[in-house]
Order: structure tokens, then sequence, then C-alpha cells
């Protein structure tokens, strides 16, 4: 009798050890968690751990966006050391962001609890962007009760999950560029703080890539390709009329092959530049204006001197010399990674040799005799 009871008991050992595995496998700690941003409670943000909002389904650095969960895709984007961005937004069921077509370089107006989702990852081979690669951070901007907060997340080695990290961090990465050369760079994740240094429009911390001039063209998404403004009023994402957009000049890639010169030009320097030198931003002082709705060609910098510059004028008077655009100031911070030269002051440790030689190539095409 007891050898039956000590083999029954050896079974059910077996058995529990069994489900445990099944029950482990079905768990992986590289899938999200199974919950939805719309049963999130916003008075416990941040959370300690990215899977735990719910953005994506699957394993989590798939980065599968979830239910009402939205991709979308700038026109000019902002250089980051090169590396690759995801961007999602998501907003609560029967809300929608609104805008004023008579404020075109103003983002959208969202809705409280609105949350924008920016992944940043290296591939392994940049001639294979959809291989293996490596995401380095997420940032999260929540709007709560009418003021938005930033949220920065560092992925693990493992790929499995990303942690709220307030204090920044240099992570080494490296990867094989599209010549087959390989790259290496120290990563600087910014802490907390320094967002406000590029997300600030009258001292408030604000989006900067989500405005109709950026997202006025089409996106690839799973199920087609659209016009991303139609899928997003298509959603409830936007309020908007066709004819306000219509008012809005949309912005270009730096390597749109149908834009002219100039409107890739000044589309660069608008998402590079304009979010600090704008009449909004924390560079409006300087007189040098470079948000794309900017007209007067003297506050891009043509001719002007700047007010101070320090060493970071170099040997040159003006911001922008037409004609001479290895000679011009501009050119000589975007060219630089010194802390007293280059410009953008942060988010990069680089230098975006495509942009440099894109903004010199325009300063080469402007005649110096149409500015005086």
């Amino acid at each position: 009798m007891l050898s039956v009871i000590r083999r029954r008991k050896v079974q059910l050992l077996v058995l529990l050890a069994f489900v445990g595995i099944a029950v482990q496998a079905c768990f992986s700690p590289n899938q999200a968690a199974e919950t939805h941003p719309s049963a999130l409670d916003f008075s416990q943000f941040p959370l300690k751990k990215l899977s735990e909002y719910g953005f994506f389904k699957g394993d989590l650095n798939a980065l599968q966006p979830n239910d009402r969960v939205l991709a979308y895709e700038p026109a000019a984007t902002l250089f980051t050391d090169y590396a690759f961005k995801q961007r999602f937004v998501w907003m609560p069921e029967g809300t929608s962001a609104t805008f004023e077509a008579s404020q075109p370089d103003e983002p959208l107006n969202f809705p409280d609890r609105a949350i924008l989702i920016k992944n940043f990852y290296y591939p392994a081979d940049f001639s294979k962007p959809t291989g293996q690669r490596r995401i380095v951070e997420t940032r999260l901007l929540v709007k709560q009760s009418g003021v938005w907060k930033a949220y920065p997340y560092r992925w693990n080695d493992e790929q499995t999950e990303a942690d709220y990290k307030v204090t920044g961090q240099t992570i080494p990465v490296g990867w094989k560029d599209t010549k087959g050369q390989l790259q290496s760079i120290r990563y600087a994740m910014p802490n907390k703080n320094q967002c406000k240094s590029c997300h600030t429009r009258n001292d408030i911390l604000m989006p900067i890539g989500p405005k109709v001039k950026q997202l006025n063209h089409p996106y690839a998404y799973a199920d087609g390709i659209e016009n991303q403004l139609s899928r997003w009023m298509k959603m409830g994402y936007l309020k908007a009329t066709p004819e306000a957009i219509a008012n809005v000049t949309p912005m270009v890639a730096l390597n749109d092959p149908n834009a002219s010169l100039d409107a890739r030009a000044r589309s660069y320097l608008d998402v590079n530049c304009g979010h600090c030198h704008n009449p909004k931003g924390p560079a409006s002082t300087s007189g040098l204006l470079l948000n794309y709705e900017e007209k007067d060609p003297f506050h891009w910098g043509i001719l002007k001197s700047p007010v101070a510059a320090g060493i970071g004028a170099g040997p040159y008077k003006f911001d922008i010399n037409p004609g001479q655009g290895t000679a011009s100031i501009m050119t000589f911070r975007m060219n630089s990674v010194h802390p007293g030269i280059m410009m953008p002051e942060l988010g990069r440790v680089s230098i975006h040799q495509e942009g440099v030689e894109l903004i010199t190539r325009w300063i080469n095409s402007l005649k110096k005799e149409q500015y005086r």
C-alpha cells in the first residue's frame, strides 16, 4: 500500500513539473505583457517596465503594435547618431488630436492620456534594415492633466525588456554600414531632464515630430499604403478637414528624389534645428529661426553674424555665407563634435555626414548678390 502511495506521489510531482514548464513556455520573458493601454492606471505612471504598458503584443522586441497603437513616421527625421526609429501613438477611445492650420509649426494638440512611443535601434547590418537589430532605448511622452511628461526606458542586453531609467547612460553600439564598413559609437541616452532641452516651446514640454506638415505623406501600414493623416482621421485620432490640411506645406525627406534642394535643406534644418531655433523655442533670442515657415532669409542666417557664438563661430563671420558652404558657421558647427562648437548641442556624439553635405550644397547654391 505504501509503495502505491509513493508511486502516485512521484507521478503527481512529475505532472506538476510538466505543467510548470508549459506555463513558463506560455509566458516567455520576451513576450509583451497581456495588457492594453486602455486598461492602464495613469496614476501609477511611470511603470517600471516597458512591457507593463501593453503597447506591443507577442515578443516585446518585435515591436508589433497592439490594437489602436498606430505607427507613424515624420517626413523629415531628426538625426540621432544614425539610429533607426519606430514611432507609435495611442489615444483613449473617443478622443482625437486637433490642429490649427494657421500655426503649421505647432505640434498636434493631443488629448489627455495620449502616449507617444519612440524606439531607437540599430540593425546589425544597415544593408539589411529589417534583419537582426539591437533596440537601445524607448522614450515615452505621456500627456496627463494637460501636461506632457517624459519617461525613458533602457533595453537590456537580452532584448527582452526595457526598464525605466531617469539618469541616462552611455551605451556602446556597433553596426555594419551600407558600404560594409564596421562602425561603433558610445551612444548617449539622455537623462530625463535633458528631454526638456529640445522638447520645449514657451518653456513648456511638448512633442516635436507629430505635426501636420510632417505627417502628410504615405506610410506602408501592415494592411497597405495610405496617407498618414487619412489613417489618423479614419481611426478617429485626428479631427481635420482636407481644406485645412491643404493649407499646410508638407515637409520632405533629406533624400527625396522628387523634392528640390531648397525644400530638402529647409526641412532638414526645421527638424534638426527648428525645435530650438523658432520664435517660441529656447534659441529664439539668437535671431536664427530655422522653422520651415520662416520667410526672412536673414533669420535663416544668410549674411547674419551670430549674437554670441564664442568658439562656435570658428573663423567665420556669417551663419550662412551664400555660395560658401564650407565657410559658413552653420556647417562648421554641424561638422563638429566639440562640446563648445557642435550644433545641435545634444542628441548626437557623431557627425551626420549626409546632413552636412546637404546643407553645404544648399549654401553653395545661394547667390550672394540676391541678399545684399
